[in-house]
């Protein structure tokens, strides 16, 4: 997924945010509402925001996710661009460059 982070405040790209399907996978419908769930801003059709504070939770959430083996790594690792600078620790490691 996307990502870049501004005033600590994160937003993940809304293209790339998993959609909710009535009727869809369990997983992929648990991995929205979960996303959702900590997110300060979740709106449709744009970038979903996380402070700071909810950084701790999302990594967990997104390894727990990646263990599972039900979404592919394209899904639940966080692409920062190079020119964001370093990637806070928290993040790093469910991170990487785009």
């Amino acid at each position: 997924m996307r990502a870049r982070i501004e005033n600590s405040v994160l937003f993940l790209h809304h293209e790339d945010l998993p959609e909710f399907k009535k009727g869809g996978s369990v997983v992929r419908n648990s991995y929205f509402w979960a996303l959702r769930s900590i997110a300060g801003r979740a709106t449709r059709y744009r970038d979903w925001e996380y402070e700071s504070e909810v950084w701790i939770a999302l990594s967990r959430m997104l390894l727990s996710f990646t263990e599972s083996g039900y979404l592919g790594l394209k899904e639940t690792t966080l692409e920062f661009p190079l020119s964001q600078g370093e990637i806070p620790d928290v993040l790093r490691s469910i991170s990487t460059w785009e």
